[in-house]
């Protein structure tokens, strides 16, 4: 841990992974989500056991869910989205697929946030971006956050871009991110490590670091 006017600097995940400096963003693991997803049972389960360390650890757990906005309230810009995301050129032939109460907009059951958990619903792709999540962590101190879940080249790039942005140090799991298009998800992912304000580790490293500070080993 280096020291420069006062201020401790981590320099690695050992450094930065504590249960009062991190959080557990899972991003976007809705029904609707991980059935569209090739290998997305795959994922569920390794976001399931970076879950179990987390809750064993004692670590600030935010699910995000992305939602789709009745037709009625979409501006120009959701339109444009929604036009762009479902291949079609016309209004008419668009249809919300996350509405607030259908089943697609669900966290899946396998996941199951807890009451003392946190759901941030979104209309962006950024978690940060119009939502409470910034204010919540820096208001319990929160300086790194760990991500995982769906989808990588879509969500979980924004989401780390920006929460660098904002001072946060973020931690991609890189084996329990899903991904729709492989070839967009490599490229998110070459560009964030050329960048280097996120850093990008594995399943194993992160349950590893989690389990020093549960009361057994998971």
């Amino acid at each position: 841990m280096q020291e420069f006017s006062g201020i401790k600097i981590a320099g690695s995940l050992e450094e930065i992974i504590t249960p009062q400096n991190t959080a557990l963003i899972i991003y976007d693991m809705q029904a609707g989500i991980t059935r569209q997803i090739r290998n997305g049972e795959e994922i569920t389960q390794r976001v399931s056991r970076v879950l179990a360390a987390a809750r064993a650890a004692g670590v600030r757990t935010f699910f995000t869910r992305h939602m789709s906005l009745p037709k009625e309230l979409m501006g120009a810009f959701q339109c444009r989205t929604a036009m762009a995301w479902q291949r079609t050129d016309s209004m008419e032939k668009v249809k919300p697929l996350f509405l607030r109460d259908s089943p697609a907009f669900q966290i899946i059951p396998d996941l199951g946030p807890r009451p003392s958990e946190g759901i941030v619903d979104k209309i962006t792709m950024s978690a940060f971006e119009g939502t409470y999540l910034e204010i919540a962590l820096r208001d319990c101190g929160v300086r790194s956050f760990i991500i995982v879940g769906i989808a990588l080249e879509i969500g979980i790039d924004p989401t780390c871009r920006q929460g660098a942005d904002l001072g946060f140090w973020p931690i991609l799991v890189q084996d329990a991110c899903g991904a729709g298009n492989e070839e967009a998800a490599n490229h998110s992912l070459a560009s964030l490590k050329h960048m280097g304000d996120t850093t990008v580790t594995d399943v194993e490293t992160i349950c590893g670091l989690l389990a020093k500070f549960a009361p057994h080993r998971i």
